[in-house]
């Protein structure tokens, strides 16, 4: 029962990092500031996670 709950901590914590950085990437690029290192950390982020969610959507996880 401890491993299923860890599973399900991830995915939501994995959940929150995507909006998170999603929202955080749209502030910046509001300012015009699509080109700067932070911006650039949140895409990768979020590619990563956005990736991992998919993982979980092709074992129907999700």
């Amino acid at each position: 029962m401890e491993r299923l709950q860890a599973f399900e901590t991830m995915l939501h914590d994995i959940q929150k990092r995507y909006e998170a950085g999603k929202k955080a990437m749209d502030e910046l690029k509001a300012k015009g500031k699509e080109k700067t290192a932070t911006y650039r950390q949140y895409m990768s982020n979020h590619l990563l996670y956005g990736r991992i969610l998919e993982l979980y959507k092709e074992y129907d996880l999700l």
